[in-house]
């Protein structure tokens, strides 16, 4: 598959088979994450590779999380889906940036790592390897900090990565404007 094709065809994955990827694979990808332009060359991007036990704890969390205040536990179809979300996915990883004071230096970094992630997700892609990045209140609290050993005042999550094979079909690409929308020239 030619680069452009791969770009354009690659989707994210949001349900996973549970199983192992290729040998390396994980490699390759994170690899390729380290050749991601970086203005400053402040290389100053983290990833935390997540085992099986603490995505059991991260599940506590994020069940945690969910429950409104002062109500009740999640049911136990909603725990289970929960846990599946979390435990599914051939591979977890945490994505961090390195802090810097300087707040230009900081935005840029941030770039970077977008670009490391999108490096690394089509590299799977070209494997037939799906992924997602994704936020939300468990990649910000404090527990998850500490579950899974990153100084927060050192570091910052941005984010996980999912990563394995698709459990379904993939949906068709959605509609995007096209590049006369979003461009214009200057003279």
């Amino acid at each position: 598959m030619d680069l452009l094709q791969l770009i354009s065809e690659r989707r994210t994955v949001h349900d996973y088979k549970p199983g192992p990827l290729p040998e390396g694979a994980l490699t390759r990808a994170l690899g390729a994450a380290l050749s991601a332009p970086n203005h400053r060359m402040t290389e100053p991007w983290r990833f935390v590779r997540v085992g099986p036990e603490s995505r059991r704890a991260l599940v506590g969390i994020s069940a945690d999380l969910k429950r409104q205040p002062g109500g009740p536990a999640l049911s136990g179809s909603a725990l289970e889906k929960l846990a599946d979300k979390m435990l599914s996915p051939s591979e977890l990883i945490v994505v961090c940036q390195e802090k810097n004071e300087d707040a230009d230096v900081a935005r840029e970094d941030y770039a970077a790592i977008a670009c490391a992630v999108q490096s690394a997700m089509l590299v799977f892609w070209s494997e037939g390897i799906g992924s997602k990045w994704s936020t939300g209140q468990v990649t910000t609290d404090e527990r998850t900090y500490q579950c899974l050993g990153i100084d927060a005042g050192r570091q910052e999550i941005l984010g996980f990565l999912w990563v394995g094979y698709a459990a379904r079909d993939l949906p068709k690409p959605r509609r995007r404007r096209a590049l006369d929308d979003v461009l214009r020239s200057v003279p």
